[in-house]
This record gives structure tokens, sequence and C-alpha cells, in this order.
């Protein structure tokens, strides 16, 4: 997810989306330990994104 399409959003679209990430990360952390992750690199990037959400949000808030 690149930080333009980020920055273009609403905060109501980026509390969704910040949802959706922790749901998705929340998938992949019980894939990973019943070792049904295809992809374990994903974990890091899905964290890499809720990180730049969190950021943009405060950015709005502020």
């Amino acid at each position: 997810m690149k930080v333009k399409e980020i920055r273009e959003m609403t905060s109501e679209e980026l509390n969704a989306k910040l949802a959706e990430l922790k749901g998705e990360l929340f998938n992949l952390r019980f894939q990973h330990s019943i070792n049904q992750l295809d992809n374990p690199h994903r974990i890091a990037d899905v964290k890499k994104d809720i990180a730049r959400v969190m950021t943009i949000l405060r950015e709005k808030n502020a």
C-alpha cells in the first residue's frame, strides 16, 4: 500500500482500513501458529501498512 493512496483517504476510510488490516494480521498470525502460512513475509508487510495508516491518522487528527 502506497503512502499517496493512504493520504487520499478520509478519516473514516482510514479507520475502516485499519480495522481490516488488524483482522488480516490476526488471521496471518493464526495461520503461522498452525504452520499453514505460505508467505511469512506478509506479516511484516501488514504490520508496516498498519503503521502507515496509524501515522496518517495521527497527522490528520493533529
